[in-house]
């Protein structure tokens, strides 16, 4: 009898590992310049998407670095004007070793792709090339890991600069943001303007370029809530 009941009990064990390992992982990938850099997963990004769908079926991986520009993850960027950059994409690289890492021996079920970046480019007065380098990088990852089905999460930058005297090309990074992420079906952008509210020296409130530490966390919960929508939503 005890033999039997063990038996049963082993059994569904098995099924219920091997249902898991069918059902596979969301792979979520987050990278980008300070302002991902300053984010940490395990504060609310991690426990969301957990939550969602279970610890056992969730990898993130996190790789940022601040005051990049954007061709350090897209190889094939070349400005508006003048010879393309010898050397592009290797935090890129960086980030894939991490990537392949973590998903060896795994069965990948979704990927999304959680980036916020785009203050470089702005003060370099890179905007008008940065719609085609965000595309650019989002189809080198999907083709990279050899899927057609890439999720991705932009994390528009903030009110920092929007009257572009710091930054000339704040506003035209923004709207690329936002444009890239409507025009596909598999993007979304989520608002951070609220997030850099810092008290000025007079008292009064000030846009910073970086975020407060709850504005951190809302950072990585509203990210998290946008991958979730997007995991679930039916292509």
């Amino acid at each position: 009898m005890h033999s039997r009941i063990f038996s049963l009990l082993f059994l569904c064990l098995l099924a219920g590992r091997i249902e898991a390992e069918e059902q596979g992982v969301h792979l979520f990938i987050l990278s980008g310049q300070s302002n991902m850099a300053g984010l940490d997963p395990n504060v609310s990004f991690t426990p969301t998407v957990e939550q969602a769908f279970g610890k056992e079926h969730v990898i993130v991986v996190k790789d940022a670095q601040g005051g990049q520009p954007i061709r350090r993850w897209y190889k094939q960027w070349k400005p508006k004007n003048g010879p393309m950059p010898e050397k592009n994409g290797d935090l890129y690289d960086r980030l894939m070793e991490k990537v392949n890492k973590a998903i060896e021996g795994k069965t990948v079920a979704t990927v999304t792709f959680v980036w916020m970046q785009g203050e470089n480019d702005a003060k370099t007065s890179h905007g008008e090339v940065y719609a085609d380098a965000l595309r650019g990088l989002i189809d080198q990852l999907a083709s990279d890991l050899d899927r057609k089905d890439v999720n991705f999460v932009i994390g528009r930058i903030s009110d920092f600069s929007n009257d572009n005297k710091s930054f000339p090309h704040w506003t035209i990074v923004r709207d690329a943001q936002v444009k890239v992420a409507e025009e596909n079906e598999r993007g979304a952008w989520v608002d951070t303007d609220d997030l850099n509210d810092k008290p000025g020296k007079d008292g009064t409130k000030r846009n910073d370029l970086h975020y407060t530490k709850d504005g951190y966390a809302e950072f990585g919960k509203r990210c998290a809530e946008k991958a979730i929508e997007l995991i679930r939503k039916k292509h």
